[in-house]
């Protein structure tokens, strides 16, 4: 239910602050980004003075914050090597795999290019739109689905977009040039979006820690 609109200034924080912890105790936030946000929503508070109380109340100890379990790595490197760049890892993989039996496997190998075609469908209809989705969206704000959606539609928009500047060098149409065109574009969103992606962990764990539900 929403709460009553608060438009007596007398005892106004108080009970601002006990909407709050309501909140926190009933909606159960994982940090102070979502109580921000829950705060703003139910109570119709602008974000300044939002975050005022929910300042206060964890100053006074009535929010209590938690460390995340698993703290990001400050460097590139130890991030990209932990298990949070599974991702990565498995985009990369996927798209040298497909690429390697593209130059291996013939067209009459059968049944080993049933593979060869399971892995460039992957390749042509969802990496290079995934990767790319990745790259703009870090911080993870779509849903499963909307993310799925629009990697496939990218994918069909990237895709002949590449065949299209390849048709005007010298190398023309053919599925060598698209092959390695398409590995060299995902390869370069995949690095774009795990640069972007530990950059914003980094400061959603400074900003954003976690919360701990009052006793």
């Amino acid at each position: 239910m929403r709460p009553a609109p608060l438009t007596k200034r007398q005892n106004e924080d108080d009970i601002i602050e006990q909407h709050i912890l309501q909140l926190v105790k009933k909606e159960n936030p994982k940090n102070v980004e979502q109580l921000l946000k829950l705060t703003k929503e139910r109570l119709s508070l602008k974000e300044e003075e939002a975050q005022k109380h929910i300042l206060q109340l964890i100053n006074h100890e009535k929010i209590k914050l938690k460390e995340p379990p698993q703290q990001t790595p400050h460097s590139l490197s130890t991030y990209i090597r932990s298990s949070k760049a599974y991702w990565f890892w498995i985009t990369i993989s996927l798209a040298i795999a497909t690429t390697m039996l593209v130059f291996t496997v013939p067209e009459d190998a059968y049944p080993i290019v049933y593979i060869r075609y399971v892995l460039g469908s992957i390749f042509v209809l969802w990496l290079p739109g995934f990767t790319f989705i990745k790259a703009l969206f870090p911080a993870k704000e779509l849903d499963n689905i909307e993310q799925a959606a629009l990697s496939i539609g990218l994918s069909l928009a990237v895709v002949p977009i590449v065949g299209l500047l390849l048709n005007y060098t010298p190398w023309g149409i053919r599925l060598t040039p698209i092959t390695l065109s398409l590995l060299a574009l995902t390869i370069t969103f995949a690095t774009a979006a795990m640069i972007r992606e530990h950059q914003t962990k980094k400061k959603e764990t400074k900003q954003f820690p976690n919360l701990k539900p009052p006793s």
